[in-house]
């Protein structure tokens, strides 16, 4: 009897473990940030020579994605930069250029491949910036909803509200870029420093080279050798 119930006790055991398995399996897996009415992020990543980089970013549908690129530092400043549609579809090809940017009003909804080509560049590394914003504007009608079920008439707040959060989005996006710009500009203005710099020690070192060989040559040109006085004939 007491075998009995230990070999039932493991089958069903086993079959509980399946359960569990196929259910955590089937479940969908589901960003942190669904439920929230606006994500923004901000990356700083670095392509090396030769290389094309992916990412890949959630967005709900119906809500409104954003992304922008930009080269902050190496080579000529420009890369490839392509955005690919959840169904798959190249909805911004690939463009060599020091920065672009691409929105969907109206998602419908998946995961957006953002990728940068760096393959042109064989010597090369990149940095470069991204900024990403997912927005729903749909969660301020739920708030509106929820304001008309305690019998609050709220529609102009609310509408207000969409009006300052489409505002704040427009503005952080131009900040976006405007940061970008001045990286760049600053590490250009570095870059230009520092090649100035070693020129002009090399220059220097090579004036200074020249001049000494320059002396030394003169001085051997006038340096006099002692040499033994000629004998006199005696008579």
């Amino acid at each position: 009897m007491k075998m009995f119930c230990a070999t039932f006790l493991v089958h069903l055991c086993a079959v509980l473990i399946v359960l569990i398995s196929s259910t955590t399996a089937t479940a969908p897996t589901v960003p942190w940030y669904e439920d929230l009415p606006a994500v923004a992020m901000d990356y700083k990543v670095h392509i090396d020579p030769g290389k094309e980089d992916c990412y890949f970013q959630y967005v709900n549908p119906g809500a409104t994605f954003f992304v922008s690129f930009q080269v902050l530092r190496g080579g000529d400043n420009m890369a490839g930069f392509a955005v690919r549609h959840p169904s798959g579809q190249i909805v911004h090809p690939y463009q060599w250029k020091s920065q672009s940017q691409y929105q969907d009003q109206q998602s419908t909804g998946g995961y957006y491949s953002i990728c940068i080509d760096n393959q042109f560049s064989r010597f090369a590394d990149k940095l470069v910036n991204l900024y990403i914003t997912v927005v729903r504007y749909d969660k301020w009608e739920e708030y509106t909803k929820e304001l008309e079920e305690i019998n609050l008439n709220m529609e102009g707040f609310t509408g207000g509200l969409v009006s300052v959060e489409k505002n704040i989005n427009e503005m952080l996006q131009y900040q976006h870029q405007t940061r970008g710009r001045e990286t760049r500009d600053f590490n250009l203005l570095e870059d230009n420093n520092s090649y100035v710099m070693k020129w002009s020690i090399a220059q220097i070192l090579i004036i200074t080279l020249t001049t000494t060989v320059q002396v030394y040559f003169v001085r051997k040109l006038f340096d006099v050798k002692s040499g033994g006085g000629s004998g006199r004939m005696k008579i």
